[in-house]
């Protein structure tokens, strides 16, 4: 008769999953989204939403310089913009500088949309930070701008 091996307990090997940087990250960022859909308009994605403003604030550009932009690989920043444009929040054009090219840019809806969104996504922001002190805020932000 085989005997099942046990794991190690976090008092054996002194891994304690709930400190953990990894962990404690998705946990806030799991706050920080159910936050965001709750209160961003347009059923917006933190991916969508990112995508929207970085258009916004920097304007056309191809879709691969896009998704650099907002840390994402090429696969999904493809299937973002492709579900923005099917909602009629973005569109393409060809790219006069390089005809293989195109550029994606915000449609009317999407400057719209985008204009609402960015005041529910600073409430997010100081939803998401309110347990925290400003000095508290100022130090996480800091910290987590150091480690990316």
């Amino acid at each position: 008769m085989s005997r099942d091996r046990k794991a190690k307990t976090s008092a054996e090997h002194g891994y304690l999953l709930d400190d953990q940087i990894g962990f404690l990250l998705r946990k806030a960022y799991q706050r920080n989204s159910t936050i965001f859909m709750d209160l961003v308009p347009g059923k917006l994605t933190t991916t969508q939403f990112s995508v929207m403003h970085r258009l916004a604030e920097d304007g056309p550009m191809s879709q691969n310089q896009l998704g650099r932009t907002v840390a994402m690989d090429g696969a999904t920043t493809k299937g973002v913009v492709d579900r923005l444009i099917g909602r009629g929040l973005l569109r393409t054009t060809p790219d006069p500088d390089d005809r293989r090219r195109h550029q994606v840019s915000l449609t009317e809806d999407g400057v719209a949309l985008i204009d609402e969104a960015v005041g529910a996504a600073a409430r997010v922001t100081a939803e998401t930070l309110a347990p925290l002190r400003d000095r508290e805020r100022e130090t996480l932000l800091r910290l987590l701008k150091k480690i990316v």
